[in-house]
């Protein structure tokens, strides 16, 4: 397997791990799981959640430190326009319609000791 196959697969994994406790936390506070991994053209969705009536897209970042600002300054402007392209190719896909939606965020900083920060409708 090539070095570039390999930092890859393992960058996934830990992707998909991060999601997984981003969207067991959310389960604890109510939220209910629909989906995870959601791929188009445009991106992916990491995780899809209901909250009452209310669709939540989730973005999950995680960042091994606070360098950089860590994982809360994660989510820049390109990715908030992918992230909105890719929304509303979700929604024509399943064919819903006026819909109530929200767009999560939950930032995930620190290999051993998480921290785990959730923003409701981060814009």
């Amino acid at each position: 397997m090539s070095w570039f196959k390999q930092l890859w697969q393992n960058s996934r994994e830990k992707g998909q791990y991060y999601e997984l406790q981003a969207q067991k936390y959310l389960q604890q506070q109510g939220l209910i799981p629909l989906e995870r991994n959601y791929n188009c053209p445009y991106g992916e969705l990491d995780v899809i959640m209901r909250d009452g009536d209310t669709l939540v897209f989730v973005e999950v970042k995680f960042r091994a430190s606070n360098a950089k600002g860590g994982a809360m300054h994660a989510l820049g402007k390109q990715k908030q326009q992918r992230l909105k392209r890719t929304i509303y190719h979700y929604l024509a896909a399943k064919k819903l319609t006026n819909q109530a939606l929200r767009i999560d965020f939950v930032a995930i900083t620190g290999d051993s000791a998480q921290q785990l920060n959730w923003i409701k409708n981060v814009f």
